[in-house]
């Protein structure tokens, strides 16, 4: 029995170092490979917990090899835009001025029953509050609502106002996200104007650069934790 309790607590230990380098996520926040990675450690750690025939050694050393497998995975997410996705997936919009994206919950193997109670998780009950409504790769679901249903509305205080835009990522960490560019209806030159009027001095510089339908931009360098905002003309802001 004792020898029991002294494996359990080394085991426990084990993985709880292991829990704590991996990061800070829920298990609501984590990432695909990230929840299969903790689901597998929390089997191999009760093999040699609950038998004793079985060397210690082997529930330590996968759970190890199991780090560093994840370690290298979250380095080539970091470092190419094509791991990434194809580790993490992409965010969807699922529902959009235009209304719910059934496309897109087939892809994505959703009901409407599914939809409406991430919805409804995000305090809304209306669907025609809803300007976007964008799943995101850990399954959480962002909602972002017209502007008229934003409390206190502004049209209680009969106020003109535009809608809310959608941010569509054109640069992340150094790297031009191509798709989203053509989406835009952006070129070479508008990005150029707008890395240089945030004082940067090459693409590969950004760490973030967003442009929505109303043409705000948000962008920051690698180098500095100061962000600018600033309005720009573009004429591809009804494309998405």
């Amino acid at each position: 029995m004792a020898i029991m309790i002294f494996r359990s607590i080394i085991i426990y230990a084990c993985v709880l170092v292991v829990i704590r380098l991996m990061g800070k996520r829920q298990i609501g926040e984590m990432q695909p490979f990230e929840f299969v990675v903790t689901l597998i450690i929390a089997d191999l750690a009760c093999v040699p917990m609950s038998e004793l025939s079985v060397p210690l050694l082997h529930g330590v050393v996968p759970i190890l090899t199991l780090l560093i497998v994840h370690f290298l995975l979250c380095f080539t997410a970091r470092k190419f835009m094509f791991a990434r996705y194809l580790l993490t997936g992409r965010p969807a919009i699922v529902v959009s001025p235009r209304g719910i994206n059934y496309k897109e919950l087939k892809e994505l193997n959703m009901t409407l029953d599914d939809l409406m109670e991430l919805v409804r998780g995000c305090d809304v009950f209306n669907l025609s509050e809803i300007q976007y409504a964008i799943l995101e790769t850990n399954g959480n679901l962002c909602v972002i609502k017209k502007s008229e249903a934003e409390p206190p509305t502004r049209e209680d205080f009969k106020v003109k106002v535009s809608q809310n835009g959608l941010p569509v990522n054109i640069i992340m960490d150094g790297s031009l996200m191509k798709e989203n560019i053509i989406m835009a209806g952006i070129d070479d030159k508008f990005i150029k104007k707008c890395i240089e009027k945030a004082k940067i001095k090459q693409v590969k510089d950004v760490l973030l650069m967003t442009l929505d339908n109303n043409g705000e931009v948000f962008i920051q360098g690698k180098s500095a934790n100061e962000y600018y905002t600033f309005n720009m003309k573009f004429d591809g802001g009804d494309r998405w």
